[in-house]
């Protein structure tokens, strides 16, 4: 009876699970785009809900200006400002407002860009949600966490297991709600109108039907959908602007295993998922030998991986007016002259700037090497991947327990990157038979699973208080980063981090240089251009995580050394997005990408720029611009400033011919050598 009852309360996170997946398949039908950002969007809405109900006020969605906007005049006396159904309303009328703004702003400009720009774009919007919500609001998130519910709680009896009535009543409003959906895409003429659209948008442009049209409708309903949903859920999960963010994740499970087309297999998924991680909550409860995890959040994973492993490409192929491609990789030049200016520079900044620029430096060059996994495996490699810092957790964590075990620096740092190697190969399986928006879902519910799995398992990363990180040495010199005062940190550490990730980046810039580069590259491009050159796909993906994943782990290694005391939060998955995001803006297929993420990481150089303060409005900021150069800029700033370089030459000498995209000949010709 007990598992009963934990499959019948399940129903109320499933129920919100497949609500949000409604709103993704909505949007893909709409334009094409799965939207990672459509739960922060519901719990931004979600947290409007809760001003307005309980302070009249409304919450300023823009990075500036005052926190909260006054709709109702202050009274001390009112323990409410607006009506439930009011708040409701109001909260409905600003959903409507928001998806206008988020697909004409966001989304409608990128109708011709590349895969990446829209995933990335999709990040940039998150961060941006997830950086103003907590802007916005500060120290008023604990009164409303968790509002008051909108639905009946009274308990009912149902097959002799005790439930609220909360449960059965999201379960009904989901379930009629993909019904309406389900008639009104099948038998109207608007669902007929969006369908002809998602199959051919030239089409439905010659047939006199307005794609824009089509999709604004459909992106007001899905945003209201994420809206209405967090609302319902929050008075029984509560509502944070991280976890809430996140349920994406299982959302986007339950969306795949409807193909992102049909509406009742997506709620029958979304209400599945929601009862097996409850069950699995009561497993955790009889079976004591069960690790103190979330071994919920496995399941979006499994799930997943089990639904691209039989169907390969899920989502389904839309007749776009324009095909978008990856950013060019530029040929490394002059990288002996690069690697001394910039590793001298870094190198003399060590040696005689204060203890807040060394602080500064260290950052750049520990994130900077992480992003260097990002270059080889998504800018060489065409692999969205969105688990950087899960590798970076899980060699950091593996290293640690290595040396409790007498593993020796640099033996350790070495072994623990390899760790993150196996890691990265399993969650690198479903790239064997996907890629693009496939691959960026899948890596996101394997950085999420790895994160809930290995990093918050006590046994394996120290528990909530995480693990204390023993300092680097080698013959007998102590590298580490620890000093008192002014000395604080050690330079000796800080050249021990420089030099690491100019020895990185030289070996990556080598590697995209070489015959393994140019067979990354081929893959990119065409992967079936590249087999019929006898390149070995499914052995070339599989090779680039396994060397993403060991330079994200060695990364992950100097990161452990240089904050002595690491936990799960050092490794969150909204770390990778950013980081993913910020190289992308300095132009993901280039080492200035990962040197330029470097330097816009939290503690980096821009923030001791700043002042030593990474606030919330400089990642706000950071989220806007990312979405502007994903528009106008798809191949990041590099990306631009070589193009403008090209072009500036092509003016001065007329005879020279146009150079061909790196990516372009390599298709052509699989390892053939390319420059002039």
């Amino acid at each position: 009876m007990t598992h009963l009852q934990y499959l019948l309360l399940g129903l109320g996170g499933g129920a919100v699970l497949a609500a949000l997946a409604l709103g993704l398949v909505l949007g893909y039908r709409a334009s094409g785009v799965v939207n990672f950002a459509h739960a922060a969007m519901g719990m931004f809405l979600a947290y409007s809900y809760a001003s307005l109900r309980q302070a009249g006020e409304l919450l300023n969605p823009l990075p500036f200006g005052p926190d909260q906007i006054k709709l109702l005049p202050t009274d001390p006396n009112a323990l409410y400002r607006f009506a439930p159904a009011t708040a409701f309303a109001l909260t409905m009328v600003l959903a409507l407002v928001y998806g206008l703004a988020v697909y004409w702003l966001v989304f409608r400009p990128l109708r011709n860009a590349p895969t990446l720009a829209r995933v990335v774009s999709s990040l940039g919007l998150f961060l941006y949600l997830l950086a103003i919500s907590k802007m916005r609001i500060g120290t008023q998130g604990a009164t409303v966490a968790k509002p008051e519910s909108l639905l009946p709680t009274s308990v009912v009896d149902v097959g002799g297991v005790s439930l609220p009535q909360d449960r059965l009543w999201l379960t009904a409003l989901v379930v009629g709600t993909a019904a309406v959906l389900a008639a009104v895409y099948r038998y109207t003429r608007f669902g007929l109108a969006t369908r002809a659209a998602a199959e051919s948008e030239k089409g439905a442009v010659l047939l006199g039907l307005s794609p824009d049209l089509l999709a604004s409708v459909n992106w007001i309903v899905a945003t209201m959908l994420a809206g209405a949903a967090v609302i319902l859920i929050a008075p029984i999960a509560g509502l944070n602007p991280t976890t809430t963010s996140l349920l994406i994740v299982p959302a986007m499970a339950a969306a795949l295993l409807g193909r992102f087309s049909s509406f009742t297999v997506t709620v029958a998924a979304g209400l599945g998922i929601g009862m097996v991680q409850s069950e699995l909550l009561s497993l955790q409860t009889d079976w004591t030998w069960l690790p103190d995890v979330s071994l919920g959040q496995v399941v979006p994973f499994v799930v997943i991986i089990a639904t691209m492993a039989l169907r390969g490409e899920s989502l389904p192929t839309r007749a776009t007016l324009h095909e978008g491609r990856f950013p060019r990789s530029p040929h490394p030049r002059r990288v002996l002259t690069w690697s001394i200016v910039l590793a001298g520079g870094a190198l003399v900044g060590m040696l005689t700037l204060p203890s807040n620029w060394r602080s500064g430096i260290i950052v750049t060059a520990t994130m900077a090497l992480i992003a260097l996994s990002v270059v080889m495996l998504t800018g060489y490699v065409g692999q969205i991947s969105l688990m950087p810092m899960a590798m970076a957790g899980i060699a950091a964590f593996a290293m640690i327990r290595l040396a409790e075990a007498g593993v020796p620096f640099p033996i350790a740092p070495v072994l623990a990157a390899g760790a993150s190697v196996l890691v990265g190969l399993v969650a690198g399986v479903p790239a064997v038979r996907v890629r693009g928006m496939n691959l960026a879902i899948a890596t996101l519910a394997a950085a999420v699973a790895v994160e809930e799995l290995f990093l918050k398992w006590d046994v394996f990363a120290g528990g909530l208080g995480g693990s204390r990180v023993p300092p680097p040495s080698l013959f007998g010199i102590d590298l580490g980063v620890s000093a008192a005062g002014a000395d604080f940190p050690r330079r000796a550490f800080g050249v021990l981090a420089v030099v690491t990730v100019t020895l990185v980046a030289v070996a990556v810039t080598n590697m995209r240089r070489s015959r393994t580069g140019l067979r990354w590259l081929s893959v990119r491009a065409n992967e079936r251009a590249a087999a019929s050159t006898g390149v070995d796909v499914r052995a070339t993906k599989l090779g680039a995580f396994a060397a993403s994943s060991f330079v994200a782990g060695l990364g992950g290694c100097m990161f452990a050394y240089g904050h002595q005391d690491i936990s799960a939060d050092s490794f969150v998955v909204f770390n990778s997005l950013a980081l993913l995001a910020t190289t992308y803006l300095g132009g993901i297929a280039s080492i200035a990408g990962a040197l330029l993420a470097g330097v816009l990481a939290d503690g980096g150089l821009l923030s001791v720029a700043r002042g030593g303060e990474g606030s919330e409005l400089q990642f706000a900021i950071q989220g806007l611009v990312l979405i502007a150069v994903a528009a106008l800029y798809p191949e990041g700033v590099t990306g631009a400033v070589y193009a403008l370089g090209r072009r500036l030459r092509r003016n001065g000498s007329a005879a020279e011919p146009v150079e061909a995209d790196v990516h372009d000949a390599a298709a052509a010709g699989g390892d053939r050598p390319e420059g002039r």
